[in-house]
């Protein structure tokens, strides 16, 4: 016998209890709903690829016009939720395509076309989630997510083998470290970029590369790849690096009739780590009026001056700006309203902080291919937005 309750006799908690319950009921049904419609596609395409083959599973003999080859696993959504891991059967001629799943097509696309569009604006796979639920009426699992974005492969294969303009003014290389797992355990990834600035004022990640060092080959590899692909410099003005010697090696094989820029950020820095703390602050404040001279006469003056009050006090400090001081002023040669931002390597060092923002959350990459793919999607991001942000004191040069 059911016993119906009285509701006027039930405590609030007596009545969300309910509530509790009533959403756990509604939850199964439509749990049990998606396991029927998904064995239900799955039985529908089982009978689709025998009456394309005229062959049962298993069958060895007889006439046939083709062979399986297992299945592959796909995610669907439909009015009834996402189905995960669907398995759609193969043949090995790659020819069947599963007609039961054309209606979802268009829809799926839609939903593929969105991850992918808020993966390359910035948003990390795991807030994809979270947006696309109340949309969606549903929830994409992480599985899913990823499964999508690794459909990118293709755009980032593209990217790499785009042929590159060679209009860019100003040339700013550097490189940012990463940790891979791979079948020895986690181990380094250094990503080597390139930034330009082109002579319509328009700031771009050009290009990077995977590598497994800095070293002098790792660089002129990629180099030779940028050459090879249009990025011949005949335009440049000045490239921009951070001092690493590798780099420099290899621009001198590639790129060797560029005028070249050491970073004055890395060299105060390597300048300090130099220096006795007490002298610190007046050494490097007395150093930086070198790079705020107006006139390469000026700016040697200032140097000379500086060497001599310190090579007694800081003699190491004073040799390490001395050894490159023939790459520390040739920005000077350059429009002045450009020097703020081309005597560092501070342009590209700012997109690496959205880099290191977006990998936050990972300890390490799975595998190269996400590292790729990360950078890819960042690099897009960025790119998109400065296209109509061009720097105003690049927009005319002279």
């Amino acid at each position: 016998m059911v016993t119906v309750k009285d509701l006027t006799q039930l405590t609030v908690k007596d009545l969300w209890k309910e509530v509790k319950e009533e959403e756990d009921w509604w939850g199964g049904i439509k749990e049990d709903t998606q396991r029927l419609i998904k064995r239900l596609l799955e039985s529908t395409m089982d009978e689709e690829i025998i009456a394309q083959l005229q062959v049962v599973r298993y069958q060895r003999s007889g006439l046939r016009r083709g062979y399986r080859n297992g299945h592959r696993k796909r995610s669907l959504l439909t009015e009834f939720g996402l189905l995960d891991n669907i398995k759609v059967p193969r043949d090995r001629e790659g020819i069947y395509q599963p007609g039961v799943l054309v209606r979802y097509q268009r829809r799926q696309g839609q939903v593929n076309e969105m991850v992918q569009e808020m993966f390359l604006d910035g948003v990390s796979t795991r807030k994809v989630q979270d947006v696309l639920k109340p949309i969606l009426k549903a929830e994409l699992s992480a599985q899913s997510v990823s499964r999508i974005v690794r459909s990118l492969d293709i755009e980032v294969r593209n990217y790499h083998r785009r042929r590159l303009p060679d209009n860019y003014r100003y040339l700013f290389f550097d490189g940012i470290t990463l940790k891979v797992k791979g079948v020895g355990g986690v181990r380094k990834r250094f990503v080597l970029c390139v930034y330009g600035i082109t002579d319509s004022g328009l700031r771009e990640l050009v290009s990077f590369h995977q590598a497994s060092s800095e070293s002098e080959a790792q660089w002129e590899a990629f180099l030779r790849d940028l050459y090879e692909r249009g990025l011949e410099g005949k335009q440049a003005k000045l490239v921009t690096t951070d001092g690493c010697p590798g780099l420099h090696r290899a621009l001198d094989t590639v790129y060797p009739y560029i005028p070249r820029q050491r970073c004055w950020a890395h060299k105060l820095r390597n300048v300090a780590s130099k220096l006795r703390r007490r002298n610190q602050a007046e050494c490097l404040r007395q150093a930086k009026k070198v790079y705020l001279a107006q006139t390469q006469r000026e700016a040697t003056s200032l140097f000379r001056e500086w060497a001599n009050q310190w090579r007694n006090v800081e003699p190491k400090a004073v040799r390490c700006l001395e050894a490159d001081m023939d790459e520390m002023l040739p920005f000077l040669n350059c429009p002045k309203q450009h020097w703020s931002k081309i005597r560092t390597t501070n342009v590209i060092e700012r997109a690496f902080r959205e880099v290191r923002r977006r990998t936050k959350p990972m300890s390490c990459f799975q595998n190269s291919s996400s590292v790729d793919r990360i950078i890819y999607g960042v690099i897009s991001h960025l790119n998109k937005t400065w296209k109509e942000k061009p720097l105003p004191q690049f927009t005319h040069f002279t």
